[in-house]
């Protein structure tokens, strides 16, 4: 069974940086896609990043593009979403999913992270 565990979030400063990674493990078959989504409170999910595993095709969200990267390591189990400029918008939960095919469709993954809090405040 597909495991999903992120790490990295905190509380920072507007304008601060924080790096998220995400492993996935116990597949057989590498998933094509993981992605971030975050749910802020009393908001629906919404997608923030994907990267498509096998060519590092990456997708965001418009409220992210230039400020966001997700990228994968070399064996391309973990997935980190670095976060730069943050603004206090950007506080949320955030979550890490992993499936074959990319994009914001939720139904599009199959394994689910806990999550780990980001806080952006002065």
């Amino acid at each position: 069974q597909v495991q999903v565990l992120e790490s990295g979030g905190g509380s920072v400063q507007p304008g601060g940086s924080l790096r998220l990674s995400c492993v996935a493990s116990g597949y057989t078959t590498r998933p094509k896609c993981m992605a971030w989504f975050r749910q802020a409170p009393g908001k629906e999910r919404e997608g923030v990043a994907s990267i498509y595993t096998p060519n590092s095709n990456t997708l965001y969200a418009n409220s992210v593009k230039g400020r966001f990267t997700i990228s994968q390591d070399g064996d391309s189990r973990t997935v980190y979403l670095q976060m730069n400029n943050l603004q206090p918008d950007d506080t949320a939960l955030y979550t890490c999913a992993a499936g074959h095919y990319c994009g914001f469709h939720e139904g599009n993954y199959f394994a689910w992270g806990l999550g780990t809090q980001v806080t952006v405040s002065s």
